[in-house]
């Protein structure tokens, strides 16, 4: 009897494991970063809102601004506020992208991040588990052709805050991008830090 209940009873901890794992997944798909110049200007374009939640995109843009600087890219220009009207019930429309785009070639930038908001929402039901989804894209300016892109969806435990599920997704597809960058940085560290623990008493 001790036997079949213990039986059960894992029976229903790995079905729960299993449950759990389920409620906080994620697919990406994400292209091998280009070789950029370590002095190229970076632009941010505005990111089109594709969900029915209000300003997704202007907040995917202030997480993706702030991955890039955090990583390193701190050659980054953002775009004008007046090259997107976004509202809460009008969507930044094609145009708009088409004429910061142009905004970067004048200002002579190397490379701009662009992107679309798929998913932004919490899911309908019980848990309410936050859901993003998410696809990028730099851009080479004076070409105007796609160098690089990624696309993702992520999905979180029901207590989880929407903004950390977008980060940990934003912080994953842009993660070529910006890894070339923290390795010199981490390696011009290294030398004052092993000073530093030269003279530790």
């Amino acid at each position: 009897m001790k036997k079949q209940l213990f039986s059960r009873l894992l029976r229903l901890a790995a079905a729960a494991v299993i449950a759990a794992g389920l409620a906080a997944c994620s697919t990406t798909d994400i292209g091998r970063a280009p070789a950029l110049p370590a002095d190229a200007q970076w632009g941010l374009l505005p990111f089109a809102n594709h969900t029915e939640t209000p300003q997704a995109g202007l907040r995917a843009e202030a997480i993706a601004e702030t991955i890039l600087r955090a990583r390193g890219v701190s050659n980054l220009r953002r775009y004008p506020a007046s090259l997107n009207n976004e509202t809460l019930f009008e969507p930044m429309d094609r145009k708009q992208l088409d004429a910061a785009l142009e905004w970067a070639r004048s200002e002579n930038l190397g490379y701009a991040l662009t992107g679309t908001v798929d998913e932004w929402r919490y899911k309908v039901g019980i848990d309410g588990e936050p859901a993003v989804g998410l696809t990028l894209q730099l851009i080479e300016v004076s070409t105007g052709k796609v160098v690089w892109a990624a696309a993702g969806g992520k999905s979180g435990w029901s207590r989880e805050a929407l903004s950390a599920v977008a980060q940990k997704l934003s912080r994953s597809l842009l993660s070529p991008l910006t890894s070339s960058r923290s390795a010199p940085e981490a390696a011009a560290q290294s030398p004052s830090s092993a000073s530093a623990s030269g003279n530790a008493p």
